[in-house]
């Protein structure tokens, strides 16, 4: 293992909306001052209502644009961290998060990316984790990391020119799925997406009324297998379909509307890509 990454490498990029006072850093570092650590906030805004930071370790940039993924191309444009941790402004993270990531990339400074595990409050696992470390997520293992557990290498993501498409994603027709496309791309450049299974932070569980239902889940995930999988779409569909089923995320009686609203998703796609490329 050689010590090419120090702690103070380690860049945190927070989204976040309408913000004129820092406190709601506080809660987020629960063990010491938010100022102990390198943090670039992105704070989507009106003009008379800015974010200012009196302190040199916390930059804020005030954007007038809407969506989460512009919200991250900006974070990652104005990164100044050799290693970047993706966060949102609701995680709390545990004591010594950045020497668990930094360890991670001195054990392996191959890796584009390395996520981590998260935890509910209660201190139970937020999903289902692999128990041991993986090298080299595989396309499929990629759809299912979130935003907040995803660290990257900096220098090994500028060479890949990957970043966020910012059709996907909370602010945007297609409303989730923004962090499996990036992986994907980062992926499709011949780059190794690791796992590590430690705990770097907590996240609240999302209410009922944060979740989409399933009709608006398929429809987005019709447009993100036309966008990652094309050729393998209606594989990947009955892949989900199957899957959903038997985790009692969809019911048999749904199986005929999902399908519909998935090819709705993949057809609207299609469109909006048309129009881009018109």
């Amino acid at each position: 293992m050689t010590n090419e990454f120090k702690n103070q490498d380690l860049e945190i990029l927070i989204s976040t909306m309408n913000r004129n006072v820092l406190d709601f850093l506080i809660p987020m570092f629960p063990f010491c001052h938010f100022s102990e650590y390198s943090i670039l906030i992105i704070n989507q805004t009106q003009e008379n209502n800015l974010l200012v930071s009196d302190f040199p370790s916390v930059r804020v940039i005030n954007s007038f644009e809407k969506g989460l993924s512009k919200s991250r191309n900006l974070a990652l444009k104005n990164a100044k961290g050799k290693i970047v941790l993706i966060a949102d402004d609701d995680v709390v993270y545990k004591k010594d998060f950045d020497a668990t990531i930094i360890r991670a990339y001195n054990q392996y400074n191959n890796k584009a990316a390395i996520s981590f595990c998260i935890e509910k409050p209660n201190g139970v696992l937020f999903k289902k984790y692999f128990p041991l470390a993986k090298m080299n997520l595989s396309l499929m293992e990629l759809f299912n990391v979130l935003s907040v557990e995803i660290s990257l290498n900096k220098s090994i993501l500028d060479k890949s020119g990957v970043v966020f498409d910012e059709d996907f994603g909370l602010g945007s027709q297609f409303e989730m799925a923004e962090e499996a496309v990036f992986l994907s791309d980062i992926k499709n450049t011949n780059q190794q997406i690791a796992f590590m299974p430690n705990v770097i932070a907590m996240h609240p569980e999302l209410s009922s009324n944060e979740k989409l239902d399933f009709s608006k889940r398929y429809y987005v995930q019709g447009a993100f297998l036309a966008r990652v999988v094309e050729v393998s779409y209606f594989k990947s569909l009955a892949t989900k379909i199957f899957f959903d089923l038997k985790q009692k995320k969809l019911k048999l009686s749904q199986v005929v509307a999902a399908i519909k609203n998935a090819n709705q998703g993949k057809a609207d796609y299609y469109k909006l890509k048309n129009r881009s490329n018109a």
